[in-house]
């Protein structure tokens, strides 16, 4: 009798990089999943857990969306006839009805698009997208306390 192999659920081996900063700064409100057009040193690198997302932003450009500042370090048996670019720009795959409310969401209502995290799904690499609204430094303490609360809530609960 075969046996068969554990498929991989979605967690955290199948997440390749969060960006923690966004849920600090914004107000994240709608998410979308999005494909990305990589090279393939940059999905082996991926699979090696070399991705960042700390410092990027996505811009919106002649009716696509782009991932700017997204760190892929190149892994050092890579090709020698190709010059990596940890640092360039990357083509995101979205539906145009997606798009479009984006683009809307970006131009008249004034929110910004955040990549929130970068994980694999059905062997594809994937990046969760966020319409977020920036957070002033009075919304953040609030945040904060509200999570120290709700901490210290929980403990006072599991002690009784």
């Amino acid at each position: 009798m075969a046996t068969k192999k554990n498929k991989k659920q979605k967690g955290s081996g199948s997440t390749i990089a969060q960006n923690r900063r966004a849920r600090h700064d914004y107000f994240l409100e709608d998410n979308f999943e999005a494909g990305l057009v990589l090279e393939g040193w940059e999905v082996k690198s991926l699979r090696d857990g070399r991705g960042q997302l700390n410092e990027s932003y996505i811009q919106i450009h002649q009716g696509e969306a782009w991932l700017h500042g997204a760190h892929i370090s190149p892994m050092l048996s890579a090709s020698t006839h190709i010059h990596p670019d940890d640092h360039r720009r990357r083509k995101l795959l979205l539906k145009r009805l997606e798009l479009n409310r984006l683009i809307g969401a970006v131009d008249r209502k004034g929110y910004t698009i955040v990549p929130v995290s970068m994980y694999w799904k059905k062997g594809r690499a994937k990046l969760e997208i966020a319409l977020a609204k920036g957070k002033q430094q009075h919304d953040k303490r609030a945040t904060a306390k509200e999570r120290d609360w709700s901490r210290e809530k929980a403990r006072i609960m599991s002690s009784k």
